[in-house]
């Protein structure tokens, strides 16, 4: 008795599921639904530290967390977050370089 043979068409259909599954990982497609989230205590934007007059190479060296990923949307709390900073830069104590 001889085995059975596979069906033709069944060996398609795992590759092109694990093909859609790849593009969602890289996150092309999907990107778009997720990038509203609130990412708190990741780091300033780049504007903020801009609006605050401290320089983006500067900011990891005095212990403030840059997240270039992060977008303002609103002036609100664009200036909370710039009056924070700028709070933090005035009780900061920088020992000059001998």
């Amino acid at each position: 008795e001889a085995p059975l043979a596979e069906p033709q068409g069944e060996g398609r259909a795992p590759r092109a599921e694990a093909r859609r599954g790849a593009a969602a990982a890289r996150g092309a497609p999907a990107d778009e639904r997720y990038n509203m989230k609130l990412r708190l205590g990741k780091g300033f934007t780049l504007e903020e530290l801009k609006e605050a007059k401290i320089p983006a190479k500067l900011a990891p060296t005095i212990g403030i967390a840059v997240d270039h990923r992060r977008r303002n949307r609103c002036t609100e709390s664009l200036q909370a977050n710039v009056n924070r900073l700028k709070l933090y830069k005035s009780k900061l104590l920088i020992f000059p370089k001998k």
